[in-house]
């Protein structure tokens, strides 16, 4: 190999040497190799930087070399890191009405994108220059200078003056779709989220179809759609969204989950994204989570007469178990964090293992598992019982090593509370028994399962009266007829009167605002524990046992709750038949 002074062949047949070619020789070689590498790194970077200026004019950008441009840290955090080595985009410049940004690829995935919505977020001009290499990794290594501050989701991308400019311009959800033309992408982003907090929406489903983008909004449990935009506005939209959500933006053919928060005067509302590959691009589901205690009280939850009183009951003494079931969305986490409110007392330890923590309760100890350290909901547990708490809570049992610690915990002096996935209080059991949890174990542990769904509530701006036909009628009274002789309801059903609502501004023309829940309540006894201990116990005899020691069901309770007005008959079939 040749340089430009020579081959290293003859750099050290020229370097002086000892009579005796030792010390001075090793020194004399040691010192040429270092001249050699040197020199070879300086070749390289020429070489890097010729390459940029290539490619700068063959695509009419301006080239810079930064290796000594001066690079202050608030221009630095322009870009977040990770975004800045995956893109390999760094901000170098940053004035009053311009933000220069160097790439080493301006045709990378998302480059375009992130400079287009820095444009819209800061209102200020930003241009594009080429870089090396090797002047990406000097300014990569200033970085290391930044103060190392642990990352914290803050809202600083949507603030409450836009929610709330936007809140004013969306009366109704369905102004959406006449608002939302004609602003940029920012804007309509912002516009979606605050349309959804505006009508109480707990879900954001933003779709990309083949011919055009759904935006639909759960409200109440359903959902409903809120506008549609042009198809050419996807890579826009779900840039934004994955912006704010701290997602990779060159990555599509997988699945990923982000958040964020927007910070309110008196609370904040934690946004949680997901977002998976479909047909047609990728399906985006934002939730919102107010952070608020506020509904979390037990004697609100619409638990009613002997139910009430048998759980009440049992969610003071001082062990065993609770299980909330239901699917997803039938309101669990609400039931337990409301016992949790009950018994946070200053005597009380309460400590929680969620995934995730929804709601920030003040004076209980909640922690999240985290599977990638270790932190399991059975590994979890194991550490919270030597906290010694009083009360703890499972987020949900999945699996048999977080089913057998939890039942240990109830059998050792604290109590447990915990959700699982079964259709009904009388599932709970067995389910129990189908992961393997030994009979003599589960008996004595078991307190109480409370099986539940959430149907709407009728607005009670539009509520009217509702004549049901006689099908229907004769189905709810054949329902209610069954109910148990002291389960303590009372109901005269010839006189049974329905209401429904008739759509108004107050409810977004939905009929329905709000929602309440419907449970039903099992508490062990000796012949449950019988049965348990036997090892054969299925759901329906389960089922018969609570209906004859006075269990009102989860379909009974729905239907005196719509006798009350406070819901429908339909919405009751709808959830609990």
């Amino acid at each position: 190999m040749t340089t430009g002074f020579g081959s290293i062949s003859d750099l050290l047949k020229s370097a002086p040497t000892s009579s005796a070619g030792g010390p001075t020789k090793k020194v004399v070689l040691d010192t040429t190799k270092e001249k050699y590498d040197d020199k070879m790194k300086e070749l390289a970077s020429k070489e890097a930087e010729r390459k940029a200026i290539e490619l700068a004019e063959s695509l009419s950008l301006p080239y810079i070399d930064l290796h000594a441009f001066p690079v202050g840290p608030e221009t630095l955090m322009i870009v977040p890191e990770e975004t800045a080595k995956e893109m390999k985009l760094v901000a170098f410049y940053r004035g009053s009405k311009e933000i220069k940004m160097g790439t080493v690829d301006p045709e990378a995935p998302g480059v375009k994108d992130f400079i287009k919505q820095l444009e819209e977020k800061t209102y200020i001009l930003v241009s594009t220059h080429v870089i090396s290499e090797e002047s990406l990794g000097k300014v990569m290594h200033l970085y290391d200078t930044l103060p190392k501050i642990r990352k914290i989701v803050t809202g600083v991308e949507i603030s409450e003056a836009d929610l709330e400019k936007y809140k004013k311009e969306l009366a109704n959800f369905r102004d959406l779709q006449s608002k939302i033309s004609g602003v940029s992408i920012t804007d309509t982003v912002t516009m979606i989220i605050a349309g959804a907090v505006n009508v109480r929406s707990s879900d954001i489903h933003i779709e990309a179809e083949e011919t055009d983008i759904k935006v639909r909004y759960r409200i109440d449990g359903i959902l409903n759609d809120a506008a549609a935009l042009p198809k050419e506005m996807w890579p826009k939209l779900i840039s934004r969204v994955k912006i704010l959500a701290g997602l990779k933006l060159n990555i599509s053919d997988k699945p990923q989950d982000g958040r964020f928060a927007i910070i309110l005067t008196a609370s904040k509302i934690d946004v949680r994204v997901s977002v998976l590959p479909t047909a047609y691009g990728e399906s985006i589901v934002i939730r919102l989570l107010m952070a608020t205690t506020k509904g979390f009280d037990f004697e609100s939850l619409g638990i009613r007469g002997k139910a009430y009183e048998q759980l009440k009951r049992e969610i003071e003494r001082p062990n065993g178990m609770i299980v909330t079931t239901g699917p997803t969305g039938s309101g669990k986490t609400t039931t337990l964090y409301s016992i949790l409110t009950k018994l946070n007392t200053a005597d009380t330890k309460i400590i929680t293992i969620e995934d995730p923590v929804e709601y920030q309760l003040k004076g209980i100890n909640q922690s999240q598992v985290d599977p990638s350290k270790g932190y399991t909901f059975a590994g979890g547990l194991r550490s919270i019982v030597r906290q010694d708490p009083d009360v703890v809570l499972v987020g949900e049992i999945r699996d048999l090593e977080t089913a057998e610690v939890a039942i240990q915990a109830a059998l050792t002096g604290h109590l447990v509370v915990s959700t699982i996935h079964t259709n009904s209080a009388a599932g709970t059991i067995p389910r129990f028994l189908s992961m393997g949890v030994k009979p003599f174990l589960l008996a004595p542990a078991m307190n109480a399962m409370v099986g539940q769904r959430l149907v709407r509530r009728i607005c009670e701006q539009c509520k009217i009266e509702d004549p049901l036909t006689p099908e229907i009628m004769d189905r709810i009274t054949k329902t209610l007829a069954t109910l148990p002789a002291d389960s303590g309801a009372k109901i005269d059903l010839n006189n049974l009167k329905f209401y429904k609502g008739q759509g108004c501004e107050a409810c977004h023309k939905l009929a329905y605002k709000g929602r309440v829940g419907i449970y039903e309540v099992m508490t062990m006894d000796k012949e449950i524990e019988k049965m348990i201990l036997g090892g054969q116990i299925s759901e329906y005899d389960m089922q018969d046992i609570g209906i004859k020691n006075g269990m009102i069901t989860m379909l009974q309770d729905g239907l005196l709750k719509a006798a009350d007005g406070f819901t429908t008959p339909e919405e009751v079939f709808r959830v609990a038949e």
